[in-house]
């Protein structure tokens, strides 16, 4: 899979389930809305990861190791409360983030294979 439609897939999911929590949750908090932010920013990165941009697919692959080391706390809370349903937004989101991440390796080490064969 190209790491554009990995990225799109991320993007997605992120702000479908953050969107989700900020609905589902009591108090409202802002701070809920962070995977849409970054669902945002990634849905801005995808057209030059569409064309390949390195500059673009190493900060879209710096981002998406943020926001997967930034879900691991919420993922502690949420089995902490067991809270089943914030368990499965944020396995979502680390899902579809590790997803993408492994996509933008691998094109990355493709990419570097495809350089020193030529």
């Amino acid at each position: 899979m190209a790491p554009f439609k990995a990225n799109l897939i991320n993007a997605a999911i992120l702000i479908l389930m953050g969107v989700w929590a900020f609905l589902a949750s009591a108090n409202g908090s802002v701070t809920i809305l962070i995977p849409v932010f970054f669902g945002v920013v990634f849905l801005a990165l995808t057209p030059g990861l569409k064309k390949e941009n390195k500059v673009i697919a190493h900060i879209a692959a710096v981002l998406t190791l943020l926001i997967i080391l930034a879900l691991f706390m919420p993922l502690r809370g949420a089995l902490g409360r067991d809270d089943m349903a914030a368990v499965l937004r944020v396995s979502c989101m680390l899902a579809g983030a590790i997803f993408a991440m492994v996509m933008y390796v691998k094109s990355f080490i493709d990419v570097r294979k495809a350089r020193q064969n030529s």
